[in-house]
């Protein structure tokens, strides 16, 4: 990678990649692509490029991959699984047809693509416990359907036509940085900002309903490991599970009050994010990344939560 675009920078992990990729790739290009009302500000608009970039409009996103000799594009574009489930026609043209656009574009000129996947593309008949790398896969909400066709739509963009594609199914991601923006996941952000602001919390999550998570430092460096990868050692490329830590509400509250023992958290069910989060795995088998290209998180549930609490308490108080 060299010349690198982030489609979907304003947003959870590509406010974050932006700037990684900015520090990693000295003497390269990492351009900023943000829809508007969303622009970069500050150190992220001051570090480098920027452009409107709607994956939808696929002159406009040519355009952007001529202008700069673009090589490497992450497309992070896309609406979360809640969100999803209220404007599943624009999380279908989105995540769909601009996915179409910027493969279309990136067999044209050579460029590298990364998609996310997600857990949310397994189902209620998929393994609900180390979820393999390969199995059935039949979602019941839009944001899964949509990462399923990801996944294939990519897999035949690589053998049909060589595009360099890549992909991981990410998990939860929990950031100090930026808040999530509407995923079925986002509690276990929200939990560690109400604790260090002395807050109630209350959970839209039932107590013993486990999922996946992984904190964004280790989220970052998959995206930026896996486009690193020896394309000669890759069996799986759309794309691989990878996980660091999975609990239910409990156990992350336990997590935080051996750090702040006077936290309290409550329940307030939200029966859409509930049931997606039942469709989903419990846990899965990231092995096929361990293997193929070395996968490896650097936190569990106890490291990330002092991590979390220590850069909250800086940030917020």
């Amino acid at each position: 990678m060299k010349n690198v675009l982030v489609v979907g920078s304003t947003g959870q992990i590509g406010s974050e990649l932006t700037m990684t990729l900015r520090r990693q790739i000295p003497g390269g290009t990492v351009v900023a692509g943000y829809i508007p009302g969303s622009e970069p500000k500050g150190e992220w608009l001051e570090s480098g490029p920027s452009e409107i970039a709607n994956v939808c409009d696929a002159a406009q996103m040519a355009a952007i991959v001529d202008k700069y000799k673009i090589d490497t594009i992450y497309n992070l574009a896309a609406l979360l699984s809640a969100v999803a489930e209220k404007k599943p026609l624009l999380a279908w043209d989105i995540q769909m047809n601009g996915l179409l656009n910027i493969l279309e574009i990136a067999r044209e000129k050579g460029c590298a693509v990364f998609t996310p996947s997600s857990i949310g593309c397994f189902g209620p008949s998929s393994p609900k416990k180390n979820t393999p790398q390969d199995t059935i896969q039949r979602p019941k909400t839009m944001y899964g359907v949509t990462k399923v066709a990801t996944e294939l739509l990519s897999d035949y963009y690589y053998t049909k036509f060589g595009v360099d594609t890549r992909s991981v199914r990410f998990p939860g991601l929990i950031s100090n940085v930026t808040l999530p923006g509407g995923g079925t996941t986002d509690y276990a952000v929200e939990i560690y900002y109400a604790a260090v602001k002395g807050e109630e919390y209350s959970c839209p999550i039932k107590a013993g309903t486990f999922m996946d998570m992984m904190y964004m430092p280790d989220a970052l460096r998959a995206c930026i490991d896996i486009m690193e990868a020896d394309p000669d050692k890759l069996v799986h490329r759309n794309s691989f599970n990878v996980t660091a830590m999975s609990f239910d509400p409990e156990i992350i509250y336990a997590a935080i009050k051996e750090l702040r023992p006077e936290f309290k958290m409550v329940y307030n069910v939200d029966p859409v994010r509930q049931a997606i989060a039942e469709s989903w795995p419990d846990s899965l088998d990231d092995s096929c990344a361990r293997s193929e290209w070395g996968w490896n998180p650097s936190y569990d549930l106890k490291s990330m939560t002092v991590d979390m609490i220590e850069k909250l308490s800086k940030k917020l108080l």
